[in-house]
């Protein structure tokens, strides 16, 4: 697709992309210029120096079979101009590397292949590092790390192990997805509408024993650390959505048939004289053993509808709600405040690890108890009066009808048709949502003030292969026990049969299971003598799941700051000095889940004294990139063949052009369709960037730049600047097109300057600087042509040099001149950057005017007391009046 697109473009240019970039690609790594970083910055700080570390990262990434694809560029690129721009500015620049090796995939492709995740693994990471450095990404390779390597996957263990003697990992029974066909069990994203990826049977829902970690020990602080941390608060809010915390009531109810307790939890307690039933989740109904008092008539039904609930998995139930689906079960609960019988439902909509399991439907007072009594055909009964009883139906404000409502309110307001007297109780009309609620929780036994989180405990069981083992083992009677440190790594075996058997494939590998048994004669050898069991092990079993991939990918920005230490997880010396990650590039499809653990972890790790954090957060600053889309403006996939390959842009026009394109194209945080024309557009200016340099070094330097060139030049030093810092990439670009086309303009109109370069060496020197770290070769190219005279060897590299200063007097001259009169004299001058002039309003204006030093005292009486204006006029970008 590429190839025709491109084939009739030519690519011919003065400078030599081709011949340039592997030539530096290869003097930066055998200089080692990016590499070993802490340990360099160890050795400064042990001379005495300072340090000022800034630890940039990017999300784990997954090294796919197929490589990179120019979506990935971007979030890549962003951060290495990051890393480039701060080392510049004198920073201690960590910025490592790392691949998020085991997972789901890559086991697939085995089971189609047979070839071992191992070696695709293995060749995907080659593959991936390849295409990486060729885009001159300064990773500091020094400290790369996998998951899937037993060295790093070792910690991994240790960490479970760590949770588990604190008592935050155990084993419970969980409901799994199942495939009856295979056998085996599945994970949200191998069920398909419902079917098994793998076969297409269907997937039904099942008990299982699985592993958990105990996250919600920390609820709370996941929830307070929010307000630490500089993330956008779209992700905040997701993740206090997920965590789901909620202030409220839980209400026990009574089974009519034998008055056993059926417990809501509600946020609106006022509304309970509402409720006109009840709407239990079908796992709630299985384990309250509820069946057995259906009554005969409804029990097929129920026992169908639960059928078919329990095979859908949370996410189609979840995305079902809509629906409101429900089965009336033929049984009743007793309303404890007005002793009223209401009829119960099962439904799935209602899930069975939130709250409790079940809901109070209150259809007047909740949508969705709306649209489900309408689909039921239940009472609609109105218990809140809105202020000023009120409401607005279709657009017109209308009486409310307090026996007939007309839409659903779930406003506060003033309580109705909330008597209880007639049940020996009081009647609650008249007081307010707030009032009432009070009243009714000290009034009644079966209504406690609660609160409630949406957050469950994270399963990390997985029946996969490709995953770290879990460092369990089982003795004949089935007890756990860990794998001790010592041993760790507990190695992923090697004789696997990678193929769907209704096992977990790790219970086909003989070795696998006589390590455990040889481990356990040795090891457990006391137990074994005291218990009377086989000497040489027999009836040990090990753990046969492995660990969600989440586990891996949750902790790795720890082991990245000291990757290659075999005796701890992490130096606490170097984590309490580069922790928390200054800056964290993500994807926003990784803003729930990995978060979350993520912090969870850092968390943990602090309270066992592995770091000083106060707050336990990992991540001080985070923004997301958004998406490079393909040319038919949809998201790049190899079904549609829109996918655009890297290695095939970088031939033809350079890393730098695909570099500078895609920071060019939009925001970083906004999706951008990939355009041809546009990648074009940006070889040229690079190479007319050259041209002007190249030129430039040939001609005779002035002792003073040309006034007017020279304005520009320090303009754009303080916005390219500005914006880099503010990951503004398309706009400090834009900058350096605009001074690109202004150099060459103006050395077209001083034809009396033509044997001058126009600017000062200093001013080209500052000019490639800027230009450093979104085109790192071909500014490291112009730096060495325009100081071949010069011989400081220790600093060949324009990466190596300090960032620009500019002038702000000059960078400050493309300003508009706005005079300020007092009373019609003219008392000072208002400069302001022209481009700031549209945005500003005019009390902004007129408030910079009041603060200019030689008008200030003209606003002052004799006593030096502030003088009122009468009057303020502004003419925008004109004049400034002020009458007092």
């Amino acid at each position: 697709m590429l190839d025709k697109q491109f084939q009739h473009q030519s690519t011919q240019a003065s400078y030599d992309h081709q011949e340039s970039e592997p030539k530096w690609q290869k003097k930066w790594e055998q200089s080692g210029l990016f590499q070993d970083s802490i340990n360099k910055f160890q050795g400064k700080q042990a001379q005495g120096e300072s340090l000022d570390p800034f630890y940039l990262l990017f999300a784990f990434a997954y090294p796919s079979g197929s490589g990179l694809h120019v979506g990935h560029v971007e979030s890549k690129t962003a951060l290495d101009i990051l890393a480039r721009f701060y080392r510049m500015q004198g920073k201690d620049v960590f910025f490592p590397v790392g691949w998020d090796a085991f997972g789901l995939p890559a086991e697939n492709y085995a089971i189609q292949t047979g070839v071992a995740p191992a070696k695709t693994t293995k060749d995907a990471i080659n593959t991936f590092r390849r295409q990486i450095k060729r885009l001159g990404i300064s990773y500091d390779w020094a400290s790369e790390i996998a998951t899937c390597h037993p060295q790093y996957y070792q910690w991994t263990q240790w960490l479970f192990a760590q949770l588990y003697q604190k008592k935050l990992a155990y084993k419970d029974v969980g409901m799994v997805n199942w495939c009856s066909s295979c056998q085996t069990v599945l994970a949200n994203e191998q069920v398909i509408e419902g079917l098994c990826e793998r076969c297409e049977s269907e997937v039904v829902q099942k008990e299982l024993d699985q592993w958990y970690f105990k996250i919600t020990a920390y609820k709370d602080e996941l929830i307070t650390g929010l307000d630490e941390v500089d993330w956008p608060q779209a992700t905040k809010q997701q993740q206090l959505n997920w965590i789901g915390k909620s202030e409220g009531a839980e209400v026990t109810f009574k089974l009519a048939q034998n008055q056993h307790d059926l417990t809501c939890f509600t946020t609106r307690i006022d509304t309970i004289f509402g409720v006109t039933f009840l709407v239990v989740s079908p796992e709630k109904f299985k384990e309250l053993k509820l069946m057995q008092h259906v009554p005969t008539d409804h029990q097929a039904a129920v026992n169908s509808y639960l059928d078919e609930a329990f095979k859908k998995t949370e996410e189609e139930r979840k995305i079902g709600e809509k629906e409101k689906t429900g089965v009336m079960t033929g049984l009743t609960a007793i309303n404890p405040v007005n002793q009223e019988e209401v009829p119960i439902f099962v439904g799935d909509y209602v899930l069975g690890h939130v709250g409790t399991g079940m809901v109070m439907g209150v259809p007047a007072h909740d949508e969705r108890d709306w649209q489900f009594a309408l689909k039921h055909n239940l009472e609609i009964r109105p218990v809140i009066a809105p202020v000023g009883n009120k409401i607005v139906v279709d657009g017109k404000e209308q009486e409310f009808d307090h026996q007939h409502p007309q839409v659903c309110t779930s406003e506060y307001g003033v309580m109705i048709n909330s008597d209880a007297s007639k049940a020996g109780g009081k009647n609650y009309s008249g007081l307010t949502s707030l009032e009432g609620s009070q009243k009714l929780i000290q009034d009644f036994s079966e209504i406690t003030k609660t609160t409630n989180y949406r957050l469950r405990d994270w399963l990390i069981s997985r029946q996969r292969y490709w995953g770290a083992p879990i460092p369990i083992i089982y003795d004949p009677d089935g007890k756990p026990h860990l794998v001790k440190d010592k041993d760790l790594p507990w190695l992923l075996p090697t004789d696997v049969d990678f193929k769907p058997t209704g096992e977990s494939p790790l219970k086909s590998s003989q070795e696998f299971l006589q390590r455990t048994q040889e481990y356990a004669a040795r090891e457990f050898a006391d137990l074994i003598q005291e218990k009377g069991w086989a000497e040489d092990g027999e009836g040990w079993i090990p753990e046969f799941d492995t660990m969600d991939t989440f586990v891996d990918s949750s902790w790795y920005y720890l082991r990245f700051l000291d990757a290659r230490n075999q005796e701890k997880f992490a130096d606490k010396e170097r984590l309490d000095q580069y922790m928390p990650v200054d800056f964290y590039l993500i994807g926003p499809e990784h803003i729930v889940l990995h978060l979350l653990y993520s912090r969870f972890f850092t968390k943990f790790l602090r309270d066992q004294g592995y770091l000083e954090l106060a707050n336990g957060e990992p991540f001080a600053k985070m923004r997301h990139q958004g998406m490079i889309l393909g040319p038919d403006h949809k998201k790049m996939s190899k079904s549609r063949g829109n996918v655009i390959n890297p290695d095939k842009i970088i031939e033809r026009y350079g890393a730098d052009t695909l570099r500078i394109y895609e920071m060019f194209i939009g925001p970083l945080e906004a999706d951008k369709p990939w355009d041809d024309r546009a990648v074009q557009g940006v070889f040229r200016f690079l190479n007319k960037l050259y041209d002007l340099v190249a030129e430039a070094s040939q001609l005779k330097k002035p002792q003073q730049s040309n006034p007017q060139l020279e304005q520009k030049l320090h303009a754009v030093i303080k916005k390219v600047g500005s914006d880099l810092s503010e990951y503004k990439f398309n706009t400090a670009i834009a900058a350096l097109m605009e001074f690109s086309n202004d150099w060459k303009s103006i050395r077209s109109e001083q034809e009396g300057e033509l044997g001058s370069s126009l600017l000062t060496s200093q001013d080209l020197y500052d000019l490639i600087k800027l230009i450093a770290p979104l085109a790192p070769f071909l500014a490291e190219e112009l730096w060495n042509l325009i100081r071949q005279d010069q011989t400081l060897d220790d600093f060949w590299s324009v990466h190596q040099q300090s960032w620009p200063e500019f002038n702000e007097q000059l960078a400050l001259a493309d300003v508009t001149t706005i005079p300020v009169q007092v009373n019609g004299k003219l008392r000072g001058e208002l400069l302001i950057e022209s481009e700031r002039l549209d945005d500003l309003t005019q009390e902004e204006v007129v408030q910079m005017a009041k603060q200019l030093e030689p008008v200030k005292k003209w606003l002052r009486n004799e006593e030096g007391g502030e003088l009122p204006a009468k009057k303020e006029i502004y003419v925008p970008g004109k004049i400034v009046n002020l009458v007092v």
